[in-house]
């Protein structure tokens, strides 16, 4: 949730470099639904509007899940859809049971959710646990005093000065900016809020809150979906007071003067609180009554921006699990468009080595918050990262557009409506603002891309939208879309799906890594960063290999020749910023079961 700017199994995922021996893998086995699935998020707003009003909305959606299915995928995601007044666009919450209005009804959110169903496609919902709308009835009643709602939220008096004067309770800032604590006259106290002032947080030391908000999840869990990403979850507790009051956060000494800008402290009160991993556990009870029920696996993915050792450990212990899948940010938080294939092979280690044995890893680049792959990471390299998103062990997650290699589209500060960028002003509000990766989809060349046939979109269509669109791309002999399908089948073979893991860097640039199952064959996957072709040392790098002559699978499409080619890789130079996966088999059972 935090702005732009704010900021498997240890057998099949080896931290093998040069020296490293390969992990042994397992015999064919048959995998739970999610542990090695390709997830999918849809921003509703901007994938399909079906009534012309110019927000997309579920029965757009439904209208074209079958897409979906079509790209390889198992599992899509939603980010909010319940009622709300949109201060957020849906992550201030009014009511967890409804569905807003504009998205929809509850009987469209049945017949998505039937249609999910019948083709094989796992439903997972957004679940925005830390805070909720100001507007909220259980706001208004324990802004009221009322019973049991009275200590629903946070709620303190100040501290008052020597004048007499009135404070907030301690120096907290927003990740929104300013004060993360707002009066209220109606209580005569001071709520507080993690986000917007409109978003009070909820109080999970009240344990009829959390039987509240575990109750929202069994309503939903009732009507069959797979599971839920939690959202925010670094920002669930905070400090308890001593004394009556709450500790100040020291100041953080970086490059920020500003005493509004959230950096201008380190949140050591306010986030990565200890009670935040048990909260999770408890929340993995009530999926697991219903895997139990239903022997059909419920799953929690989370949402945390902080450090690895803190996102890891939302994977839980044997004794106490928690989220299966605990988004990894590493490949957006520490790469950029002038990253090294070591920075990238850094990126990836620094995941696997803080995985708990006997984990899945994940692997996420692109989401609402954040920059997309083609403007982050450079258009060149779209196809690159993608290639490595569907070919590294473990689960891959993917936001709609990154596909087709969408890119930012600029929108100007009159035209600006992300409230994080709203905060700001018209000299600083691109850093923070997160339209341009919310734009909607681009399905064709249509009016309004094919998104909406509304005379004006609750965001602009981008402006390439008439070259860079779904129709398109399936049409072209080549395409990025073409190539994410290429791999997106192919990770359901058994190379991908079971292969140990083998990687290397050559030099400052290359990175080549090889996956085998013994009896099968294996794949070897090279990922050019540098600005020159690269040969490929296949043989040298992984002794045993022996074969010269490989495959093609799928490349970017800089790269030549194409999938079902054969490739001497000894002569064969890779196309600088691309990728590309390389085949051998030497058994017949490469087939998933």
């Amino acid at each position: 949730m935090p702005p732009l700017g704010v900021l498997l199994l240890l057998g099949a995922l080896g931290h093998s470099t040069q020296g490293h021996r390969p992990l042994p893998i397992r015999k064919a086995q048959k995998f739970d639904w999610w542990e090695r699935g390709n997830f999918y998020q849809i921003y509703p707003r901007s994938f399909k509007d079906s009534d012309g009003d110019g927000i997309g909305d579920l029965k757009g959606i439904t209208q074209t899940i079958d897409y979906l299915k079509t790209i390889g995928i198992d599992g899509v995601w939603l980010s909010p859809i319940f009622k709300s007044p949109m201060n957020d666009f849906g992550y201030d919450i009014s009511d967890f049971y409804a569905i807003q209005e504009e998205y929809g009804t509850m009987e469209d959110f049945e017949e998505l959710a039937a249609k999910c169903a019948s083709i094989g496609l796992k439903l997972i919902l957004d679940f925005v646990p830390n805070h909720s709308s100001d507007e909220h009835e259980h706001f208004r009643l324990s802004e009221e005093g009322v019973e049991p709602y009275k200590d629903y939220y946070i709620w303190h008096s100040g501290v008052l000065d020597a004048n007499g004067t009135r404070h907030p309770p301690s120096n907290w800032i927003s990740v929104f900016r300013g004060s993360a604590w707002q009066w209220s006259d109606k209580r005569q106290q001071y709520y507080l809020h993690q986000f917007q002032k409109k978003q009070p947080d909820l109080n999970y030391r009240n344990p009829a809150l959390v039987e509240e908000m575990k109750n929202v999840m069994r309503f939903w869990l009732n009507k069959g979906i797979a599971g839920f990403r939690i959202d925010a979850l670094p920002y669930l507790f905070e400090s308890e007071e001593v004394d009556g009051h709450y500790r100040d956060e020291p100041l953080s000494g970086q490059a920020t003067d500003d005493p509004d800008n959230p950096a201008y402290l380190t949140h050591t009160e306010t986030k990565d609180q200890p009670e935040t991993y048990d909260m999770v556990h408890q929340w993995r009870q009530v999926v697991d009554e219903y895997t139990a029920r239903d022997n059909f696996t419920r799953i929690i993915l989370t949402e945390a921006y902080t450090a690895v050792q803190n996102m890891t450990r939302f994977y839980g212990t044997p004794a106490a699990p928690g989220a299966q899948i605990p988004f990894n940010f590493q490949l957006i938080t520490l790469l950029t468009v002038n990253s090294t294939g070591r920075d990238f092979v850094n990126a990836v280690q620094s995941w696997t080595r803080a995985m708990p044995s006997g984990a899945i890893a994940n692997w996420v680049l692109g989401n609402h918050d954040n920059s997309r792959i083609a403007s982050r990471l450079g258009v060149a390299r779209a196809d690159l990262y993608n290639i490595a998103l569907q070919t590294l062990p473990g689960i891959a997650v993917t936001y709609y557009g990154e596909e087709i290699a969408m890119v930012d589209q600029w929108i100007s500060w009159n035209d600006t409506i992300d409230p994080a960028a709203c905060n700001a002003d018209p000299a600083t509000y691109e850093l923070y603002s997160r339209d341009p990766v919310r734009t909607p989809f681009q399905w064709s060349n249509g009016t309004n891309a094919g998104f909406s046939n509304a005379s004006r979109t609750w965001l602009p269509v981008a402006d390439g939208y008439r070259e860079l669109n779904v129709a398109a791309q399936l049409a072209a002999p080549r395409s990025h879309l073409k190539t994410f399908m290429q791999l997106t089948a192919y990770r359901k073979r058994r190379l991908l799906a079971e292969g140990n893991f083998v990687l290397r860097t050559v030099g400052r640039d290359l990175v080549m890594y090889k996956r085998s199952v013994p009896g099968v064959g294996y794949v070897v996957v090279a990922l050019n960063f540098g600005p020159e072709p690269a040969t490929l040392p296949v043989a040298s790098q992984f002794p045993g290999t022996g074969e010269h002559w490989l495959k093609v699978i799928a490349s970017s499409l800089q790269a030549q020749p194409q999938a079902g080619t054969w490739i001497n890789t000894r002569l064969y130079k890779l196309a600088p910023d691309s990728g590309i996966v390389l085949e051998r088999l030497t058994g017949r059972n490469d087939l998933m079961a």
